[in-house]
Order: C-alpha cells, then structure tokens, then sequence
C-alpha cells in the first residue's frame, strides 16, 4: 500500500457522492468523508487498516 496524500477508491466512481478517502502514515490509517474534508477522521493502526483491506479486496 502506497503512503502518503489522501486517496479515493478507483470503486468510487467519478460522481464523488459516496466516497471516502484514506491517507496513509507509517503507523496510521486516516480515512474521511471526500465530501467533508475539513470534518472529522477516522484513524485506525496500519496493521488494522491493512487487514480491513484484505478482508474486502476482491480476490
């Protein structure tokens, strides 16, 4: 996985209606609403984050 700025899922679509977006840390996952990116964030462990990923990647 990629660190660094906030990403948009490439399931997101272009409309940008339901989408959130995630930053990567060394640590950390951040994830937001990419239709509030002044409001509030989620942040999860690396390890955490990493397993969500791979329980809903596609395979």
């Amino acid at each position: 996985m990629t660190r660094g700025g906030w990403r948009t899922s490439s399931f997101s679509g272009s409309s940008g209606q339901d989408c959130v977006e995630v930053q990567l840390r060394l640590d950390l996952a951040s994830i937001r609403d990419s239709k509030n990116a002044d409001g509030p964030r989620l942040a999860v462990g690396f390890t955490s984050w990493s397993a969500f990923v791979a329980s809903v990647k596609p395979r």
